[in-house]
């Protein structure tokens, strides 16, 4: 599979405004400053398609991309302890409704920096999707921090604090492009299975 062409659609705020997919869409989500917008970036090949920042907090809307198969969701980051409380609430609303279409969503990406164990946000977001039946899977970002024999140890440590398989996370580096091969195959596969 070969992604060429991805381009920014639209932003949503509102649930009036999210997009009815023609065709599957994967949601991208996870902490902020996990990485999501530079893992978007390497998937399609441009440094600008998304908007990266080091601060974390900045993706406050559902942000649409489309890959040609598929559309991309970009969804606002959690646990970002910066923000109001009402800034909280707000995001924790967009993405309840964002789920609550999940016929909607063919997966999810969970991004999780592969130096950190899952946080108590990102258990609450697995159970979430677990109840809710969604299909995900967990990409252990910025694994270009740590040596390779590294990498595999927190991938598997990973894996356990989520009660996953090793095989449901993948370590991807959006500076080196490591892992977007294995990324990409993942993304055939889910399309194959829609």
């Amino acid at each position: 599979m070969r992604i060429t062409g991805a381009k920014f659609i639209t932003s949503a705020a509102r649930e009036d405004q999210f997009l009815r997919p023609q065709k599957p869409m994967i949601a991208v989500c996870g902490r902020s400053n996990a990485g999501k917008s530079t893992l978007i970036n390497l998937l399609a090949g441009q440094k600008n398609l998304a908007k990266t920042s080091s601060a974390p907090g900045r993706t406050r809307l559902v942000n649409y991309f489309d890959f040609g198969a598929f559309l991309l969701a970009d969804l606002p980051g959690y646990g970002y302890a910066a923000v109001s409380k009402e800034e909280k609430a707000k995001w924790g609303r967009i993405l309840d409704a964002f789920f609550a279409n999940k016929q909607d969503i063919a997966h999810v990406f969970l991004l999780s920096d592969i130096r950190r164990d899952p946080s108590e946000d990102d258990l609450q977001m697995v159970t979430f999707l677990n109840y809710h039946i969604i299909p995900f899977s967990v990409i252990a970002t910025k694994s270009d921090k740590l040596s390779r024999m590294k990498a595999k140890e927190r991938v598997r440590a990973v894996a356990a604090g989520y009660g996953l398989g090793t095989d449901n996370v993948l370590a991807v580096s959006g500076l080196t492009g490591s892992g977007k091969d294995e990324l990409i195959a993942k993304i055939a596969q889910i399309l194959s299975v829609e």
